[in-house]
């Protein structure tokens, strides 16, 4: 493996984790090194760090505020 990759590996715990979690992705960057942005894009679904993933949480945390003040009316 590229030392890039074992760098960036190092120095995110999310990706790390992700890595070792998912055992096959071990020999698909072995062989593969175009498949990093695949296991970055992966691992950014799963840890919902996509930008959607991020407005969508955004929007939850601003209908329950709103539940929340229609319910003390």
């Amino acid at each position: 493996m590229k030392q890039i990759i074992s760098r960036q590996l190092l120095e995110n715990p999310r990706l790390l984790s992700h890595f070792m979690e998912q055992s096959y992705w071990i020999k698909q960057l072995n062989r593969h090194l175009d498949s990093w942005k695949d296991f970055n894009k992966q691992m950014k679904i799963l840890y919902k760090e996509r930008s959607t993933d991020k407005i969508n949480s955004a929007i939850d945390g601003i209908e329950m505020l709103s539940s929340l003040i229609d319910a003390t009316k």
